[in-house]
């Protein structure tokens, strides 16, 4: 099954060894390769530039493959483009893209005749000059005068915030770091933000800006103490409110004020008890509450303004063991609940009806066996449409407008495929594994028809299954690559994640992790034995957690696969979590455990990839990474590769590539990011011949 590494006259880098260990509960974890760690040192970076160089040479004779797959591409891309226009207080929004250009600029148009349109905000001027550019967030003043706007310039997602006048274009000189969500209030002048901590990126404080004053006469709101939980701050639909948000992985706390008076006191909804997550937005008095409070799968709930806690609350829909209420979508005439069940998206549509009580009726309906679904930008609260996202393995990302009164749905813009794609060529469908304790394990695939051959095609497997994240399936030009060569690409909807609803999730954390694993395993050898791939051809991929999954079942089983794509992975568990000052491990205790318990040690040891490597063979594998990632950093990677060079026993290639100037998810620009997803489907498809 393993494969011959490509011959060239640059050596694998070889990282010194440093012993570096650390003893709890009796057990003693060697690191020698702590001393990557040390961002600043040039023996570091010598390192991961050598590692690069390495990485390049390896992949040298493909670079036709690599430019023939970035043309493809390229060609499947509308260049020059613009989103559909939704409008909001009196404008209409959109985004474009042009030919040349590496980002979006964002626009406006007054909804009066012959109004021009405006630029609001260019993402290529703000990048000039900057190998990296990523926009947070923007929001614009009730009054349509003031725009605020955040922006990383790292990848560390250290997101500073501005704030621009576009009666006149002009953005003021002051700024503010480490800004996280933000909100207008209704005075049009003040603003709300969240600010981070400095060491663990935890989004703490709540402060409140005056326009026209100095940000250090900003006031502190509020301060979260508890270091599991962040802020966040917004506004619901109708505008009345500003919402404040307190919230860990499994509990969270909602506060209220009236968006008139930004000065006020905040109320409390519900004081946060363990275990208890909810949600709220507002209509006519009544807070519509969405919680877990009777059951892991949510319910929706109501209560009065001025009573909102829980002794007070009125079921709207009840909690269902086979249904997840995801969302609530709340407007003036109506709300849609965006539910999931049997591992599929559905929208359902409630009406308010005499007296104001909700009334349910129908269910938005779509023909496809595996599909996503979701609502769309609906910014408006007086509506008499609702705006849905829709999209499959097959069909490209479409936005749809459903009418209310006539209860049709129309199709404003599906995103355009030139260059020849013909969505007949192409099936999807969903099929179930059967997992190591019974456990059925959905499977989504996508395929070129005429391409197919029973048992004989390259398959490529993706996953992710952590922090309760429901694997979408939607299209994707770039794909048309893959599947184009032949490769059956399937994507498995393991536990960990929440395709099946919150349960789902339940049964891949913590001391249930490595259910994660023997799902993916599983779905492997589903698949292959069910012929839709060769089982010598098998490659997989996943990335940040999903790369966490990748290295496990890697040291698990490596004899079947070929070829394993990494991104970001989260590799090295134990020293990680043992590190409380490092960014997201505390928070993260209520997703993998806190392992200076002894019993959390001993289980999340058993599969943290980095500590159960062992000498032997294993498959090609190519492990990505930046330089300035904020969540997993790039020496779990590096350590990684580092440790596994030195106990690989044959001659299949192990890559490291690291963005020296990026973050978490890769280049900024739409033309970088292609380069790179045709690095990597040069090298599966070289392992994959």
């Amino acid at each position: 099954m393993m494969t011959t590494e490509t011959k060239h006259t640059v050596a694998p880098p070889v990282a010194r060894r440093q012993p570096h260990p650390t003893t709890l509960h009796g057990v003693t974890l060697q690191d020698d390769y702590a001393w990557l760690r040390e961002k600043e040192s040039p023996e570091v970076i010598a390192y991961l530039e050598a590692e690069n160089a390495y990485a390049n040479a390896n992949m040298a004779k493909l670079a036709g493959l690599r430019e023939e797959l970035y043309q493809e591409m390229l060609s499947h891309m509308k260049q020059t483009d613009q989103s559909a226009p939704y409008r909001d207080r009196g404008h209409w929004y959109w985004t474009r893209t042009e030919e040349g250009l590496q980002y979006a600029t964002s626009c406006r148009r007054a909804d009066r005749p012959n109004a021009e349109d405006e630029v609001i905000l260019d993402g290529n001027q703000l990048a000039e000059g900057k190998p990296f550019m990523a926009i947070g967030g923007m929001d614009i003043s009730d009054d349509g005068r003031w725009l605020a706007y955040s922006v990383d310039y790292t990848g560390f997602r250290q997101y500073s915030l501005f704030v621009k006048d576009l009666s006149t274009g002009e953005a003021q000189p002051e700024f503010v770091e480490r800004v996280g969500s933000f909100t207008w209030a209704a005075d049009n002048r003040t603003l709300l933000y969240t600010v981070e901590d400095e060491e663990q990126k935890r989004q703490f404080q709540l402060w409140r800006h005056t326009l026209g004053t100095p940000h250090e006469s900003d006031v502190l709101v509020f301060e979260e103490p508890d270091e599991r939980f962040n802020l966040a701050v917004g506004r619901t639909r109708d505008g009345k409110y500003l919402v404040m948000e307190a919230a860990s992985h499994i509990t969270s706390e909602a506060r209220f004020l009236a968006a008139e008076t930004p000065d006020g006191t905040w109320t409390v909804v519900e004081e946060r008890q363990d275990d208890h997550e909810y949600s709220i937005d507002h209509r006519n008095g009544l807070w519509y509450i969405r919680t877990n409070d009777k059951g892991r799968n949510f319910r929706l709930v109501t209560a009065p303004v001025s009573a909102p806690g829980q002794a007070n609350w009125t079921e709207l829909i009840a909690h269902r063991a086979e249904v997840m209420l995801e969302e609530i979508d709340l407007f003036q005439s109506y709300f849609v609940a965006a539910e999931r069940a049997d591992g599929l998206p559905q929208l359902c549509l409630w009406r308010f009806g005499a007296g104001g009580v909700p009334v349910a009726g129908e269910e938005i309906r779509f023909p496809e066996p595996v599909y996503n679904a979701y609502p769309g930008t609906n910014a408006e609260f007086e509506s008499g449409t609702f705006r849905y996202g829709y999209t499959s393995l097959v069909t490209p990302s479409s936005v749809f407008e459903y009418d209310l009164e006539t209860r049709a749905s129309t199709l404003l813009k599906q995103q355009e495929v030139p260059g020849g794609f013909d969505r007949t060529l192409y099936a999807s469908e969903r099929t179930w594994a059967t997992s190591h304790d019974g456990v059925r394990v959905p499977v989504s695939l996508v395929y070129r028809r005429d391409k197919r051959e029973v048992g004989r095609n390259p398959l490529y497997v993706y996953a992710y299954g952590s922090y309760g994240y429901s694997l979408p399936v939607g299209f994707s030009a770039n794909r048309l690559s893959l599947l184009d060569r032949g490769v059956v690409m399937a994507y498995a909807h393991i536990r960990g994640g929440g395709d099946l609803g919150t349960p789902w999730h339940d049964a891949g954390k913590m001391m249930e992790k490595r259910n994660t694993f023997n799902d993916f395993l599983s779905c492997v050898q589903h698949l292959t034995r069910s012929g839709y791939g060769d089982p010598e051809r098998v490659a997989i991929e996943g990335g940040s957690a999903g790369g966490l999954l990748m290295g496990a079942v890697t040291n698990l089983r490596p004899d079947i696969f070929r070829a394993v794509l990494s991104h970001v992975p989260f590799v090295d568990v134990m020293n990680t979590m043992l590190d409380a000052s490092l960014p997201l491990t505390v928070p993260e205790y209520e997703e993998w455990g806190n392992p200076n318990l002894q019993e959390y040690f001993h289980y999340m040891l058993s599969y943290s990839p980095y500590d159960n490597l062992v000498a032997g063979a294993y498959p090609a594998i190519l492990v990505k990474t930046s330089l300035n990632d904020s969540q997993v950093m790039y020496w779990e990677p590096a350590k990684y590769v580092a440790k596994l060079r030195t106990l690989k026993r044959d001659n299949t290639p192990l890559l490291l590539v690291t963005n020296m100037s990026a973050g978490h998810g890769g280049a900024s620009g739409r033309y970088d990011y292609l380069k790179e997803i045709a690095f990597d489907y040069a090298f599966l498809l070289r392992e994959l011949a």
